[in-house]
């Protein structure tokens, strides 16, 4: 059995937008859990386009004497999947760990997430346990990971928790990957060799607002459709198929009810008309949906327009190195 390759370094990637008011306490939380690992270590803070004060704070923590904050600036919002990325091309561990920066996570769960990659793991993902959301948004995580285990046959049981380890030879593979919609769990899982989930503690947000709001989670929801599988446009066949029979069916019934009953048992068939001619309908308008995204999703891939694009990239390394410069 070969053995496990040693992580000498951790990286933890952790996305923000507009998060003033937790980051204080997310990098004091995250920079003490990675004090106990006994490892090198450093901390990517991506800012996703913020309009409040989050890049200059990110920064300023960058900046600081002896910091291990890599402050990655990007010029607008690109979301949240794509700043990690971002965050991927400039790490420089063995094993990379994911983070939310609205601390529901607790950063002090990434001892365990690097301790179980110790032992052999390419990829470590979380349970959340007591989730402390919303009814809506437990209701709408649970559609989005039953949806994600039936299209892609992982069943992984919390795909919609951000707080997940990776090893260095996965980062590099999705990095390769030249989609523009991407999401990173499953992505990843299509690399992993060895993947495993362990139970994790959440917590209340204390600080701002959930990012999801309900038409961000509708259109997380038709991302992973049209991105994960062309189940949908197969789906879109047999129920086209369906209806085409049914639609036959019946019509042959309205003929022989006509003759058995003439034509005044139904208000002379109208009704019966226009419940067939509203399933067609409802039918095609299903279907130029369906093509609509996927033609969408061409044309964005055809663009090859990069997932991101960084500003400006802020640490204690280049603050030494351009001071360097100036004398």
């Amino acid at each position: 059995m070969t053995k496990p390759e040693a992580i000498h370094k951790v990286s933890v990637v952790i996305p923000v937008y507009n998060e003033q008011e937790s980051l204080p306490e997310l990098i004091r939380r995250t920079t003490a859990a990675c004090e106990t690992l006994g490892k090198d270590y450093e901390i990517l803070l991506v800012d996703d386009g913020s309009s409040d004060e989050s890049a200059a704070m990110l920064s300023d923590a960058a900046e600081a004497p002896g910091s291990h904050v890599v402050a990655v600036l990007l010029n607008r919002n690109y979301g949240q999947h794509n700043a990690i990325m971002a965050g991927f091309s400039h790490v420089t561990g063995d094993l990379i760990v994911t983070l939310d920066a609205d601390l529901q996570n607790p950063p002090e769960e990434i001892p365990r997430l690097v301790a179980k990659a110790d032992e052999g793991y390419d990829v470590v993902g979380t349970v959340r346990q007591n989730r402390q959301d919303t009814w809506f948004r437990k209701r709408a995580s649970r559609l989005i990971n039953r949806l994600i285990q039936s299209t892609t046959g992982k069943a992984m049981g919390d795909y919609g928790c951000m707080l997940r380890a990776y090893r260095r030879h996965i980062i590099d593979a999705m990095l390769h990957c030249h989609e523009r919609s991407t999401f990173i769990p499953i992505l990843a899982n299509t690399f992993a060799r060895k993947a495993i989930e362990i139970p994790v503690h959440h917590a209340e947000r204390e600080f701002g607002e959930s990012k999801y709001s309900f038409m961000r989670l509708i259109n997380l929801m038709y991302d992973l459709v049209t991105c994960l599988t062309t189940t949908p446009l197969r789906m879109l066949s047999v129920f086209g198929s369906i209806i085409a029979v049914l639609g036959f069916t019946l019509s042959v019934l309205l003929v022989v009810l006509r003759f058995a009953f003439g034509p005044q048992w139904a208000a002379e068939g109208v009704f019966m008309l226009f419940a067939v001619l509203f399933m067609f309908i409802g039918a095609q308008f299903v279907g130029m949906g369906l093509l609509g995204e996927y033609i969408g999703r061409i044309y964005t891939d055809v663009r090859a327009r990069p997932r991101y694009f960084i500003q400006r990239v802020v640490s204690r390394d280049s603050v030494s190195t351009s001071e360097e410069n100036q004398q």
